[in-house]
């Protein structure tokens, strides 16, 4: 692979609740479920993304996100798997879908969101990494980014394999397309071939019609349990059997196939080949638990989303909102973020600074294990909901969004601002924006990195320091060629 493998589709908030049923709800005849746990993970193309991570692969999903809480968590799952998230902007909601379980079955399933928005454009950056992808993977779930029409010329004009995982609601694959992996359904749905022949007759019909209707290289038909029927070269269809055969939670399958056969092309591996191996790992992705035993620990272990506290100004949901109104009127979207612990004058001086550059400020504030994670079991000396409430009162600040990685990269990847700021050393010969770890993720959507000026001599470091009876080595000058001296302090 010369290239990071692409995923490109719409991405869901699927969450699984598990319970138990030991009565009927009193004022009508259905079972009343007590949640013992819960699960969210990405589904759709993001799940498909996070499969292929998970296989060592590089990967980069381009998806849409909304402003809102669920935008958020996808944004930690994602980033927490490995991918890479370039993030089209999305009006409305993200689309939610909520299973709820009972010993291991589905009792219901409730799905949230809305109507589909219309996804807004591209950054160059998100053209130029389709052009340079190993593979493209596509996979539509009928919510618009399929339809995006500067995503279709660029997926049109890859030299790269593309793989389309198709959906009855959304567009025809482009022109050209290496693979086609609809399931039965969908390849019926998408060509209406009439019912009356034999299952393998109504595959074959159903995948030469979409194969001559697209144009693509090959299409194959996925037959649940059964394995896969191939079309490609010539009129008689290859039968891939599944190598094991197993009942349970065939959620996301579908996901497995495409994202086993996509990183096998993306390998060099022969059409044929990567059907063979895709029907392999769906199979054995059922036979070992399905979902919940397949994602990666990582996903498991992500934090929630701090959704709000202390108050109206702190959380997702609140920093969501303030973006969607600024970026409505048009607005400039600037975001920094830190430690903050003991607030003190010079991150007053970066916060006033940074707010001057646009038209709202939202601050990404370090989780209190977060900042023990980068500093020491011994910090941070104020609580999270303390720093958070101190930040949120500051008029310069409009909106603050805890976050529990050790950078801020999922954050930044849901919030998408137009301008990322730091001060401090980064400021004064210490280091320059274009280094920032940060600007990496703000090219994605053409975001800058800047840097402010910092008031010299405050650090939270010193302070606590000082407040210990503590000596520290500190800098008499500024950057790198800064004299040292020790300094006792009180």
């Amino acid at each position: 692979m010369t290239g990071p493998l692409v995923v490109v589709g719409d991405t869901l908030l699927d969450r699984d609740v598990e319970g138990v049923v030991n009565r009927l709800c009193p004022d009508s005849p259905v079972p009343v479920l007590d949640e013992t746990t819960h699960a969210d993970r990405p589904g759709g193309a993001g799940l498909a993304a996070v499969f292929a991570a998970a296989q060592g692969a590089e990967v980069a999903l381009v998806t849409a996100l909304a402003d809102d809480a669920a935008g958020a968590r996808l944004a930690t799952l994602l980033t927490a798997a490995g991918v890479r998230v370039y993030a089209l902007p999305l009006p409305g909601a993200t689309a939610e879908k909520i299973r709820l379980r009972a010993r291991g079955r589905v009792l219901l399933r409730h799905d949230r969101g809305g109507p589909a928005g219309v996804p807004g454009e591209p950054h160059e950056a998100v053209l130029r990494l389709l052009a340079e992808a190993s593979a493209v993977l596509v996979s539509d779930y009928g919510r618009g980014v399929a339809r995006q029409p500067a995503l279709r010329a660029a997926l049109a004009a890859t030299r790269a394999p593309v793989v389309w995982d198709p959906h009855p609601r959304g567009p025809a694959a482009v022109p050209g397309v290496t693979l086609a992996t609809p399931n039965e359904p969908e390849a019926r749905e998408l060509t209406k071939v009439p019912a009356g022949e034999s299952r393998l007759a109504t595959a074959a019909r159903g995948a030469q019609g979409l194969r001559e209707r697209w144009r693509a290289g090959a299409v194959a038909v996925t037959l649940g349990g059964d394995g896969a029927l191939l079309c490609h070269a010539g009129t008689t269809p290859l039968v891939v059997s599944a190598p094991v055969t197993a009942e349970g939670d065939t959620c996301g399958a579908g996901d497995r196939f495409a994202s086993a056969a996509t990183l096998a092309l993306a390998r060099g591996a022969l059409v044929s080949e990567a059907v063979q191996q895709a029907v392999a790992e769906a199979s054995a992705y059922v036979a070992g638990g399905g979902v919940a035993a397949a994602l990666p620990r990582s996903v498991h272990t992500a934090p929630p989303v701090v959704l709000a506290g202390g108050g109206e100004r702190i959380g997702a949901a609140a920093a969501g909102a303030v973006v969607a109104e600024v970026r409505a009127a048009g607005g400039t979207v600037v975001a920094t973020g830190g430690c903050f612990d003991l607030l003190h004058a010079g991150h007053v001086a970066t916060l006033q600074a940074a707010r001057q550059l646009g038209d709202c400020l939202v601050v990404c504030l370090n989780s209190d294990a977060s900042v023990a994670g980068l500093k020491g079991p011994d910090r941070p000396v104020v609580s999270q909901g303390d720093r958070s409430r101190l930040l949120a009162a500051l008029s310069c600040v409009d909106a603050v969004l805890v976050f529990d990685e050790p950078t801020p990269h999922a954050a930044l990847s849901w919030l998408r601002p137009d301008i990322w700021v730091k001060g401090g050393d980064y400021a004064t010969g210490g280091g320059d924006g274009s280094a920032l770890p940060e600007a990496e993720v703000l090219r994605r959507w053409g975001g800058q990195t800047v840097v402010v000026p910092y008031l010299h001599g405050r650090s939270t470091t010193d302070m606590i320091a000082a407040a210990r009876g503590e000596r520290r080595v500190v800098p008499t000058g500024t950057g790198r060629a800064a004299r040292l001296k020790t300094e006792g302090t009180r």
